[in-house]
């Protein structure tokens, strides 16, 4: 690791400062990801700006929306009783996402701003990758692609989102909250991340000078349920060869709400408006659940290593989709 300076920062406004003065300076909180990129080459920061002693700790219910600190780490979160109560998806995806001990250091804003896992975009060794060095090409379409998107990608990048806890709050319609040079602003997570075919050396809308304060996520229905299932090569921590989060709101038999939110799949955490349309107002049953995964998966854009993502994201939505229904016929 090379030499950089460190500045331990207790205001959150003298962070805004503190990145708009140097465009190479970046934030440490939990450095549950942040360290392992520096350790590896990819990131250089001069400076490195700690601030997990600003005040952005905390979780607090108002009315109907949870209120997340940029700050608390995931273990919190998981342990929120409002989460365990209304809010089961965000709950198992929390805990599906990493390791006791990581979810004790990893931060909420950290987990949402993580970089992709992409072996080629980790190691600086690799020289095309589009998302480290725009304009070089991208190995991994011509590489060994298992834990790869196909959605949202195309040849100039195929790097995956990685985040389980985001593909549970794209879903709920979580907003984030943010503050830069010229003030707050808030930015609904679903429009937060660009996708690899935009961009692929931008994974989300934030500017250098601006920080996460805090994510809101409004509680569904009360006769809401739901449920997030990840599939992995392994049952101990590991990152989503696909996985669905779903919410529903089930009344006599007819879906009256459904919110889906697909991981493992996409270059960001993916919200499938097609499954939502074809299940909102059709009848609870596994036709209609199979129907709704064949029309999220359309528009995949696969090489040999990720094709056989396309028919096991459909299984994994229509299992999660029984699950959380209850409906298996």
């Amino acid at each position: 690791m090379r030499t950089f300076e460190y500045v331990r920062a207790t205001d959150t406004q003298e962070v805004v400062r503190l990145l708009a003065e140097d465009p190479s300076a970046s934030c440490l909180a939990g450095g549950t990801t942040q360290l392992d990129l520096m350790k590896d080459g990819v990131l250089e920061p001069p400076t490195l700006i700690d601030i997990t002693r600003l005040p952005l700790h905390g979780i607090e219910r108002r009315g109907e929306s949870l209120h997340v600190g940029a700050l608390a780490t995931m273990e919190e979160l998981a342990a929120d009783a409002t989460v365990a109560e209304r809010l089961p998806v965000v709950r198992e995806a929390l805990l599906m996402g990493a390791s006791v001990q990581l979810r004790n250091m990893a931060t909420i804003g950290g987990n949402l701003l993580q970089r992709t896992r992409c072996r080629y975009f980790r190691d600086p060794m690799v020289l095309e990758c589009n998302k480290r060095a725009p304009g070089t090409g991208c190995a991994a379409v011509q590489g060994a692609a298992r834990m790869h998107a196909v959605l949202g990608v195309n040849e100039n990048c195929i790097a995956l989102h990685a985040s389980d806890l985001a593909v549970a709050l794209v879903a709920l319609d979580a907003v984030v909250h943010v503050q830069g040079l010229s003030g707050r602003r808030s930015v609904p997570l679903t429009e937060f991340y660009v996708t690899a075919d935009e961009s692929p050396e931008r994974e989300n809308v934030l500017e250098h000078a601006e920080l996460i304060t805090e994510v809101e996520i409004p509680l569904p229905p009360p006769s809401a349920r739901s449920g997030y299932l990840k599939v992995r090569d392994r049952m101990s921590y590991e990152f989503a060869l696909t996985s669905a989060a779903v919410v529903l709101v089930v009344e006599d038999g007819t879906i009256r709400q459904a919110r889906v939110g697909l991981g493992g799949v996409g270059s960001k955490p993916w919200r499938a408006y097609e499954a939502e349309h074809v299940l909102t107002g059709a009848p609870a049953t596994s036709a209609t659940f199979l129907d709704a995964s064949e029309a999220t998966m359309r528009d995949a854009w696969t090489v040999p290593g990720t094709a056989f993502k396309v028919p096991l994201a459909r299984r994994t939505l229509v299992r999660e989709l029984q699950t959380v229904s209850g409906v298996t016929a």
